[in-house]
């Protein structure tokens, strides 16, 4: 299937590679690196990365802005790290001769001409690192180290389960094969503004937790701008909270005053909660995902199916032990 995707690469002089809305590293690295390997491969292409972007994710590279469309005709539209067509960061999907989606999200929907999915694939930028290297695109340690930066954050430093033999695997490949900065790469995803870590701290003060194991908090545009920091913020820190014992799940709830939604995050311990984002429009991962909410009144009932979720899971949990 890479095959066929590199002969429609091979075949379109313009391309344009979407991903989901709500920027996270994974996205953003496959993104770019995709980008950049067509025009090293191709350097009369005309290949942008579309996107809202943030000066968080800078050290990747830069998404493209000011596009003209109306020049441009026959265009192949790439869309990675997204499995249904309303999270495309992108007006319309439509319009474009031809598709392909790249995603290791559990399968929604079909919207695309070509569709590669592999939720067993620890992130997008593996899935980008194989057409890759099983096409003739090429590589060079820039674009590299832009992939292995996707998949070290999607896996949170290979923490989580999507972490399998193959991840491991490419990651040696990469290390054999080019003169990777690790520490550069480290430093850059996980380094953060005293600001960030300031609210932290009062996300960790103020998260309140169910008896079940629900961790959440909702957090104000006013508290936003006493720290300093944007509504996106909450959400990178969520991975924070992996290590706390008493948290089977937890969430983020956020206002996003410039969007007018509230911008959840969830993360889990066992239960499995993309089903639940999904019931109420969002989606994502068994152990992670995200939603967007109209207000915190739709938030109380996503924390009470989630709360619900645990205690479900608890209680299956203490079956499978007195069994």
């Amino acid at each position: 299937m890479y095959k066929k995707i590199f002969r429609a690469i091979k075949s379109y002089n313009n391309i344009v590679i979407a991903r989901h809305v709500g920027i996270d590293p994974d996205a953003m690295a496959s993104q770019v690196a995709l980008r950049d390997s067509i025009k090293l491969t191709f350097p009369d292409k005309n290949v942008y990365a579309i996107g809202n972007g943030t000066v968080k994710f800078n050290f990747m590279g830069h998404l493209d802005k000011g596009i003209n469309y109306d020049e441009m005709n026959k265009i192949l539209l790439i869309v990675l790290d997204t499995p249904d067509k309303k999270r495309v960061d992108m007006e319309d999907v439509t319009h474009y001769e031809y598709s392909v989606k790249i995603d290791h999200h559990p399968f929604i929907e079909k919207f695309c001409d070509i569709e590669v999915i592999d939720d067993q694939k620890s992130s997008a930028s593996e899935m980008v690192y194989d057409l890759i290297t099983e096409t003739k695109l090429v590589m060079n340690e820039e674009i590299c180290e832009v992939l292995y930066a996707g998949i070290v954050a999607d896996t949170n430093r290979f923490l989580f389960n999507n972490s399998k033999s193959q991840t491991f695997r490419i990651v040696s490949e990469m290390i054999d094969n080019y003169d990777l900065d690790i520490t550069k790469i480290y430093m850059n995803l996980y380094k953060r503004p005293m600001a960030e870590i300031r609210m932290f701290g009062y996300m960790a003060s103020n998260m309140k937790v169910t008896e079940n194991g629900l961790g959440y908090i909702k957090i104000s545009d006013e508290v936003l701008n006493k720290f300093g920091v944007d509504s996106a913020t909450s959400g990178n820190l969520i991975n924070e909270f992996n290590s706390i014992d008493e948290l089977l799940v937890w969430i983020t709830a956020t206002e996003d005053v410039k969007n007018g939604v509230i911008r959840v995050s969830i993360r889990s311990r066992g239960p499995v909660i993309n089903k639940v984002a999904e019931k109420f429009g969002g989606g994502g991962h068994a152990a992670a995902s995200g939603v967007k909410l109209p207000s915190f009144l739709e938030v109380d009932d996503l924390i009470n199916n989630l709360d619900s979720l645990c205690s479900k899971y608890i209680e299956s949990s203490d079956e499978d032990e007195n069994n």
